[in-house]
């Protein structure tokens, strides 16, 4: 059940990956995040609400559990820890292409395996190894494809911010495991819908607060939150985004999943955003991107096996 989920869950991350870089043309980063977390706050808030003051949702998997302060403390700083991880891939996705920045997401679970095996004492059998093996050569490969296109990985500050949210979602992603893993476990045991309900309303609060700060250092000069312009694209984001989270919450509370396969598989994403780049934002170089892109997906079925 838990593989079925994140395989759903990869499939709407990648509409949601392919909606964010349409969003992101021609507009203030800052202001298309904010949006992002207003809405996705929005979305969930009933079900806080209703969890709350009415027994109608108990029982559910919509149910959202009370918090204590303590537990909530967590809960924010998985906001900050996701937050800025969206900070740093919205300014690089909006600055390189859509078939770059996918695989370089794709090796996420990479650096959430070390993580996995060293804190949760996880263990990969052959296929599982020969899938992590698989992706990483199709980054080193993607490198050679970039250069193509005059972008330098070892010099291209948009790919150090690709990099750099990559770093901070695999840490999330532990951060989650550690989260929701029942306490006899070494976990938190936190309710995965109390988690993923508050952090996206921790993230828009933070997100309101960078937007006035923004705004009242750009006071009397031209500011970029100035160059926004409506696309329901927006919207669709935090539709698909919640819809992918809570797939991926729900898999990661089932007892038998493991967060390193887990990850791989929601890595699976760069297949759908690979297609929008190449069907509607008609980008460069698809060929030598789709061999990389082949040995992704061949990863994910070598996991797959595995699993």
């Amino acid at each position: 059940m838990w593989l079925i989920l994140a395989f759903l869950s990869a499939a709407f991350l990648g509409v949601y990956d392919s909606l964010k870089k349409k969003s992101l043309k021609g507009n203030a980063v800052l202001v298309v995040l904010f949006l992002n977390t207003l809405f996705s706050s929005l979305i969930f808030l009933p079900f806080i609400v209703l969890s709350h003051t009415t027994d109608c949702l108990d029982g559910t998997i919509f149910h959202v559990a009370s918090g204590t302060w303590t537990e909530h403390k967590y809960i924010v700083l998985k906001a900050l820890i996701v937050l800025s991880s969206w900070v740093l891939g919205y300014f690089g996705m909006k600055h390189l292409p859509l078939t770059i920045v996918g695989p370089i997401n794709a090796t996420r679970p990479v650096m959430v395996l070390v993580g996995a095996l060293l804190l949760f004492g996880e263990r990969l059998n052959f296929w599982q190894w020969a899938g992590v093996m698989l992706a990483v050569t199709s980054f080193l490969l993607l490198s050679r494809s970039g250069k193509k296109e005059g972008i330098d990985f070892k010099h291209d500050h948009w790919i150090y911010m690709i990099v750099g949210a990559a770093l901070l979602g695999a840490l999330s992603g532990l951060y989650d495991k550690y989260l929701m893993a029942p306490v006899s476990e070494g976990g938190r045991g936190l309710d995965r819908m109390l988690v993923q309900s508050w952090y996206n309303i921790y993230q828009c609060f933070m997100m309101l607060l960078m937007l006035v700060g923004e705004w009242w250092m750009m006071k009397g000069h031209q500011s970029p939150l100035t160059h926004f312009h409506w696309d329901w694209a927006i919207l669709g984001i935090s539709l698909f985004l919640s819809t992918a989270d809570f797939m991926y919450f729900y898999s990661l509370s089932l007892p038998s999943s493991m967060i390193s396969i887990v990850s791989m598989i929601r890595r699976g994403s760069v297949l759908v955003s690979f297609a929008c780049g190449a069907l509607f934002f008609h980008e460069k170089n698809l060929s030598a991107k789709a061999v990389d892109l082949a040995l992704v997906l061949l990863g994910m079925l070598c996991l797959y096996i595995g699993s």
